[in-house]
């Protein structure tokens, strides 16, 4: 038999019960792919990170991200409860970690706050996708059943990644968005067409003390809405700083987020971005995790041949 620490973990948070929930199994050396991905059905997680060894000298720890349907490359609240839970074990100090994630080689920095922790994630290479145009807008303005004259006029929309791409859809008022009841079948068989399989709805006003609101939609991965997502306000981020929408200084600019209101799991987290001339380089989040409860998971023996990540 095989055990496995198993959390369930609360990020962008320090509230049990609150932020985005996360499923962390702390010791996933072992586990199969096919095994992982039934841990992730099992805890209906937006996501569920499994930490496993490193597999070279160039990083720390190894740590794989699967929704209840399918692995995905990085995922910022799984990457703040996962290293979270590690902090804890360990009983770790002020240190840098190197993470290996499908996006690549990342560092994490935990920060001891009081008795607890920040954790701050660097996010994957800044890159802007497509700008959603003609029928594609047509076919997403119906699915989140919005008109054109809802969007704000500030930028387009657009595909934006930092290791995960998400669609940056900005609307004009707080009100409009917590309404909002989208299609998730249509945004769905949008997702195939587009290539992106996450929607970022997001109001922004720069004069208030959190200045981003937002809603995050991906049904084409399991995801009908996730409460917190890092890598969506990351990369919001990126794209208010391109079209010059955040202040700016010496090629800096921060600010806070709050999602997760409309479905009562509010949470919230830093963004900051750095970058030369306009453009954004390097993207990080800096937020807190709570966790909710703890168990032991016990599995018969993988079978000889079996595939362990």
């Amino acid at each position: 038999m095989r055990s496995y620490r198993l959390y369930q973990v609360d990020s962008f948070t320090r509230q049990k019960l609150l932020g985005n929930p996360v499923g962390v199994v702390a010791n996933a050396d072992g586990l199969s792919d096919a095994e992982m991905q039934q841990i992730a059905r099992e805890m209906n997680d937006s996501e569920t990170a499994f930490l496993l060894s490193p597999d070279d000298a160039t990083h720390d720890v190894r740590v794989r991200f699967f929704t209840p349907q399918n692995e995905v490359p990085i995922c910022g609240h799984a990457t703040v409860a996962a290293h979270y839970v590690r902090a804890v074990e360990q009983k770790l100090g002020h240190v840098r970690v190197l993470q290996k994630t499908g996006a690549g080689i990342l560092p994490v920095e935990l920060i001891p706050d009081h008795g607890d922790y920040q954790v701050v994630m660097t996010q994957g290479t800044v890159t802007f996708g497509d700008v959603i145009a003609g029928e594609s807008l047509s076919r997403l303005l119906s699915a989140l059943r919005i008109n054109p004259d809802d969007l704000a006029q500030n930028g387009p929309v657009q595909i934006v990644s930092t290791g995960h791409s998400k669609v940056m859809i900005g609307v004009r008022s707080q009100n409009r968005l917590h309404a909002l009841q989208p299609d998730l079948e249509a945004l769905r068989l949008l997702s195939e067409s587009i290539g992106c399989n996450g929607y970022y709805v997001y109001t922004f006003q720069p004069d208030q003390p959190v200045p981003v609101h937002g809603r995050m939609f991906a049904p084409a991965i399991g995801i009908p809405e996730d409460p917190v997502t890092g890598n969506a306000n990351g990369p919001l981020g990126a794209y208010l700083y391109r079209y010059g929408l955040i202040p700016v200084q010496n090629g800096e600019a921060t600010f806070a987020a709050v999602q997760g209101e409309a479905i009562r799991r509010p949470g919230s987290m830093r963004v900051h971005v750095k970058g030369v001339g306009g453009i954004p380089l390097e993207v990080s989040i800096n937020g807190e995790a709570v966790i909710a409860f703890s168990t032991t998971l016990t599995l018969e023996d993988a079978p000889a041949g079996s595939s362990a990540g």
